[in-house]
């Protein structure tokens, strides 16, 4: 496995639903908002927080800038950053499996 993907996974709800986000390309206020309403308004992240992950996940070359206009970077996602999707993804269908599976031992 990529040693930048053994640094993702378990991934942070944060990067996971910053990742989610970017189905197309976005800039960071866009990233906020969409996060915001993928969670129906349970996860608004500040700028503080999205700006340090986006940086991070920019110089794992995760995401990559799309284009630089004026006072808007525009991130996409890498090839990379969808193979880390993937497993993360994978991941969590399992842990839902096992939710699934024995939830009712904790009733």
């Amino acid at each position: 496995m990529n040693k930048i993907i053994k640094k993702y996974v378990p991934m942070t709800e944060t990067a996971f639903y910053i990742l989610l986000s970017l189905t197309e390309p976005r800039h960071g206020y866009g990233i906020i908002k969409r996060v915001e309403e993928m969670t129906e308004g349970r996860l608004i992240l500040g700028s503080g927080t999205i700006y340090g992950t986006l940086t991070k996940m920019q110089r794992d070359q995760v995401i990559t800038i799309y284009s630089d206009e004026k006072r808007k970077t525009i991130y996409e996602i890498t090839s990379l950053g969808k193979e880390l999707m993937q497993v993360e993804m994978g991941r969590l269908k399992e842990l839902h499996a096992n939710v699934l599976r024995y939830e009712e031992d904790f009733k």
